[in-house]
């Protein structure tokens, strides 16, 4: 085996959600693999390839926990109707909203959708985010969930990137179910489930529990047949108002529960108990001009760890800097900065159910980590905008951007560790 040691480094492990720092440290890694982080003076003997940081700043690779990243079309014009005054409910019950991109996702090929997504998960990838979940959502069909579904499978082949899938066929009401509710629910958990889950294309199962999409005992149907099938499960929830739905999924054990605004107490304490994560979504509450805050409070007194995501999607949140989360997140919600950056790393991690193999930086983990030209970890919630010179490093092997002749970034293996 060919190991690896990077060394002229500083390190922000992110053990246990802390910034766990080592000055003047060095990290070895062989087959993809952390083998040992330490101070620089107490480094393995051996022979090694050596790759000198230049006095950089190291993070674990960042994870974006939760995005809709494979879509058609777009919806600016939501966007201005929205600062003209006309709510999202309001969009949504005149055809726009999900049914919009839905419309829009039916109809493009997966040619298009993959190669669409693919510059969205570039500009993430270039903030350094190495892992990202992809939710389908947008189909609300057999045939087209399982179109963006695969188009994330092609994405997690092609580039340097973990890509973790999940099946979000409960996202709205199709139009061909209108006014039928229970029945799409019916053939959510009877056909589409079943299917994507047998064709290895679904790694989660989500569901969005709301009043404009479905109920708790709705969502709690979706989810309880994921389980029986084997699926870890997530919920969007609480977003809008507060129906319960994240102590039923929490109740099921769920990874996850994302948004969460209007949390009571009572779900707090039933998603401290099962172990499931709170996603806070600062770009669609900055985007929706949203002022209910999610108890942040509440969830540090139980322990509820915190995660933060881009939520990438083409109505409520066109983020495409993980980074810039950060920093929303802080001003907007109050975290720290450190909160901010294990919201992005262990605690995004385990929101995907991949606490052992990502997510810090220590012997075993998954070599995924960059090395940042800044002062301090802090700077990543501070600055706003403009890319921070980085070295991504996924898998043990340092990634190099360059520009094919389609005009799409390549990214290239420079060490094979």
């Amino acid at each position: 085996m060919t190991y690896t040691l990077w060394f002229n480094c500083h390190v922000a492990t992110m053990q246990d959600g802390r910034w766990s720092t080592i000055e003047h440290a060095a990290i070895l890694t062989g087959a993809g693999r952390i083998e040992w982080v330490g101070e620089y003076r107490d480094a393995p003997g051996g022979t090694h390839q050596r790759v000198d940081l230049g006095g950089a700043w190291v993070t674990p690779g960042l994870i974006d926990c939760h995005t809709h990243a494979v879509f058609g079309g777009n919806r600016s014009d939501e966007f201005q109707q929205r600062l003209e005054g006309v709510s999202y409910k309001e969009i949504a019950a005149a055809g726009g909203g999900i049914a919009s991109t839905v419309r829009h996702t039916r109809a493009a090929d997966a040619a298009s959708l993959y190669r669409s997504a693919r510059r969205r998960l570039e500009h993430l990838m270039r903030d350094g985010v190495t892992t990202v979940e992809i939710k389908s959502g947008y189909g609300l069909d057999l045939e087209s969930e399982r179109k963006m579904l695969s188009v994330a499978r092609r994405l997690g082949d092609t580039l340097p990137l973990n890509v973790r899938l999940t099946c979000l066929a409960a996202h709205a009401l199709p139009p061909e179910y209108a006014g039928r509710a229970d029945d799409y629910i019916d053939y959510v958990c009877d056909v589409v489930l079943p299917t994507l889950v047998a064709e290895r294309l679904v790694d989660a199962v989500d569901v969005f529990c709301e009043s404009i999409a479905f109920s708790v005992p709705q969502s709690e149907r979706v989810l309880r047949r994921a389980r029986d099938l084997g699926v870890a499960v997530k919920i969007h929830a609480e977003q809008l108002s507060s129906l319960g739905g994240a102590s039923m999924a929490a109740s099921l054990g769920a990874l996850s529960a994302d948004h969460v605004e209007y949390l009571t107490e009572d779900d707090v304490r039933a998603m401290a108990h099962a172990g499931t994560v709170a996603v806070l979504l600062p770009g669609a509450f900055h985007m929706l001009r949203e002022t209910r805050q999610p108890p942040v409070e509440w969830l540090r007194k139980y322990g509820v760890d915190i995660a933060i995501s881009t939520d990438l999607n083409p109505g409520t949140s066109p983020a495409l800097s993980l980074r810039l989360m950060l920093n929303l997140a802080c001003v907007q919600f109050g975290l720290t900065p450190e909160e901010a950056l294990a919201g992005v790393t262990c605690h995004a991690a385990k929101a995907l159910g991949l606490s052992e193999t990502h997510g810090s930086i220590e012997p075993g983990k998954v070599a995924d980590f960059v090395a940042w030209e800044i002062d301090r970890p802090a700077d990543l919630a501070y600055w706003l905008g403009g890319q921070i010179p980085n070295r991504v490093v996924w898998q043990g092997r340092l990634l190099t951007p360059d520009t094919d002749t389609s005009g799409l970034s390549r990214w290239e293996h420079q060490h094979d560790a």
